[in-house]
């Protein structure tokens, strides 16, 4: 498997990310960088670190770093992913406000742990502090409860000062969207973007047929996770196996967008012929001067419109039982 990393990998680029990708090869990765910086996502850097498990750390080769690129891909803890040896170690930058570097999460107490350290090194306020965590914590979640892989979640995250927002990626080298939905939702799962759209919707889980899911999964996390990358006006992408759906930023003279219930409304780009991807990759911005401030206002919003789209998809249901 090959990768290439460039100084402009971020979501809005990922195509040109996805043309130097190839995952044919499933013996070892070799990761080629730019002869002089790297900008990388930080979802492109857990896809990364997802490949170096499936391969193995003595199979794993980075070649012809720069000094530039190779401190940094040491301070993301890449490097942590194979037996290749940092000469960068001396110069390791602190992520105090800056990265939370690449992270393996296998437990519910690991994933709590890492949440209550994670705000502290990013130094966000309160009010920002809380989406930052639900959005981490519904991701991780996902992939503890779904993705049926025993080496866990892995999960990245870096503050960008200039634009200021926090990106942040999450990887796995599970079954993917499409196998887990395919057991209760049969028809929604033809290829694996229909799949991944299909878990975009309100209301819908990989353990039951019930509009609203369970008790313990009510297949709400992506849906708010996507609303609230919409009304925030930012980038929000899943990858899963050969699908990608990627939510397309917004006009911003429209003040307040309207959430929809079905994914297929959203401005988005799609890809049916992506490299094969054995697992998820989730990847979202957070821009901190939008109205995160206000995010428990946007819960409720968000809340509103998932009742909605449950109520609605239970009458349709109860009305198709009366007729047959």
């Amino acid at each position: 498997m090959k990768m290439y990393f460039s100084n402009s990998d971020y979501l809005a680029y990922f195509d040109g990310f996805l043309n130097k990708l190839n995952l044919t090869n499933k013996t070892n990765l070799t990761i080629e960088t730019h002869p002089k910086w790297i900008n990388v996502h930080p979802a492109i850097l857990t896809l990364a670190a997802s490949l170096a498990l499936q391969v193995g750390k003595d199979n794993v080769q980075i070649p012809n770093l720069t000094a530039s690129s190779g401190s940094y891909l040491d301070s993301m803890g890449l490097f942590n992913f194979t037996s290749q040896k940092s000469p960068y170690l001396i110069n390791k930058k602190d992520p105090s406000g800056r990265f939370i570097p690449l992270t393996i999460i296998k437990t519910p107490t690991e994933q709590s742990q890492f949440i209550s350290e994670m705000i502290p090194l990013l130094h966000l306020p309160p009010e920002k502090a809380s989406a930052i965590k639900y959005v981490v914590g519904e991701l991780i979640r996902n992939v503890l409860e779904h993705s049926m892989n025993k080496s866990g979640a892995i999960v990245a995250a870096q503050y960008y000062k200039k634009s200021n927002t926090i990106r942040i990626g999450i990887c796995d080298n599970g079954i993917g969207i499409r196998q887990s939905l395919s057991k209760f939702w049969p028809g929604h799962t033809k290829n694996d973007v229909d799949a991944i759209k299909w878990a975009l919707t309100p209301g819908v889980s990989g353990t039951t047929t019930n509009a609203g899911g369970t008790g313990d999964n009510a297949g709400a996390g992506l849906f708010f996770i996507k609303s609230i990358a919409k009304v925030t006006r930012n980038y929000f992408m899943i990858y899963s196996g050969s699908g990608i759906y990627k939510l397309l930023l917004r006009d911003k003279r429209s003040e307040n967008p309207r959430l929809t219930i079905n994914p297929e409304d959203d401005r988005h780009s799609e890809r049916t012929n992506a490299p094969y991807l054995h697992g998820t990759l989730v990847a979202i911005d957070l821009t901190l001067d939008s109205n995160l401030d206000e995010f428990d206002k946007l819960l409720a919003k968000i809340r509103t419109s998932y009742g909605d789209a449950i109520r609605l998809r239970q009458k349709r249901q109860y009305r198709r039982f009366k007729f047959i």
